[in-house]
C-alpha cells in the first residue's frame, strides 16, 4: 500500500508518464512479424511532457521516478 500524497499535477504526470509506457509497450508486444510504429505517437509524448512541466518534474527524472515509485510500486 502507499502511502504517498500526490498533487493533482503530480498525480497527472505519472499517470501521463504511464500512459506513454503502455503505448510503447504496445507497440512493441504485438503480433512477430508485424509492422511496428518506429515513433510514439508525437501527441502521446507532448501530454507526458506538458505534465511533467506542470508537476515542476522536467528536467528531474530522479525526483519523478523516486514519486512514480512512491505512488505505483513495482509488483
Amino acid at each position: 500500500m502507499h502511502t504517498a500524497v500526490l498533487t493533482d499535477r503530480e498525480r497527472a504526470a505519472v499517470q501521463a508518464y504511464l500512459r506513454l509506457l503502455h503505448t510503447v509497450r504496445a507497440a512493441f508486444d504485438g503480433p512477430p512479424g508485424g509492422s511496428r510504429p518506429f515513433l510514439v505517437p508525437p501527441a502521446v509524448l507532448a501530454e507526458a511532457e506538458e505534465a511533467l512541466a506542470g508537476a515542476g518534474l522536467a528536467g528531474n527524472e530522479e525526483a519523478f521516478f523516486r514519486l512514480l515509485h512512491d505512488w505505483c510500486p513495482p509488483t
